[in-house]
């Protein structure tokens, strides 16, 4: 057996450590931002009764509420738990999925997958322990169709995120695909 057959055999380090770094922004990013989100629900859970309290963080602009919703963003579609439970559960295996195919290949498609899988765990955990998403961040922009901003919570704030930076790395790979003249 030579040297070439005998090393195409051998696990390759190189593809190791990749797979390793590529998981590792799930890791760091996925389970403390899941954790964090469900550590400050639990809490409004238990000091706060649902859509009565608020407590003013700073007067005119930041308020704790525990908002419950059943539907989506803005508490759009409303009693529609199952149908989010269902499409939460899709989504985040269609994540695993790419993620397994290398198809987030740069930093920001992999942190924003990290931070979409982080989100859709945490509002996910909430439909199936509640029967609704738990909102708590109530912001009071003062400004006209805007006032209030809808209540939104942790995992809201991870999956808006990352959506922006999917945005970065859709534009900055339409970059590196143009050819330089």
């Amino acid at each position: 057996m030579n040297q070439t057959s005998s090393s195409k055999n051998a696990p390759d380090r190189h593809g190791i450590s990749l797979v390793i770094s590529h998981w590792s922004l799930v890791i760091f990013l996925t389970l403390p931002l899941y954790a964090l989100d469900q550590i400050t629900k639990r809490w409004i859970v238990s000091n706060f009764d649902p859509d009565s309290t608020t407590m003013q963080v700073i007067p005119g602009w930041f308020n704790i509420v525990y908002v419950t919703n059943t539907g989506a963003a803005f508490g759009s579609f409303k009693n529609s738990n199952s149908f989010f439970v269902a499409i939460s559960a899709v989504t985040l295996l269609a994540l695993i999925v790419f993620h397994l195919r290398g198809s987030f290949r740069d930093l920001w498609s992999r942190a924003g997958a990290a931070l979409l899988m982080a989100g859709i765990l945490g509002n996910l955990t909430d439909r199936l322990l509640y029967r609704h998403v738990v909102d708590f961040l109530d912001f009071d922009l003062h400004v006209r169709f805007a006032n209030p901003w809808p209540s939104f919570n942790v995992a809201d704030s991870c999956i808006c995120i990352a959506v922006g930076m999917f945005l970065i790395a859709s534009i900055l790979e339409e970059k590196r695909k143009k050819p330089k003249s």
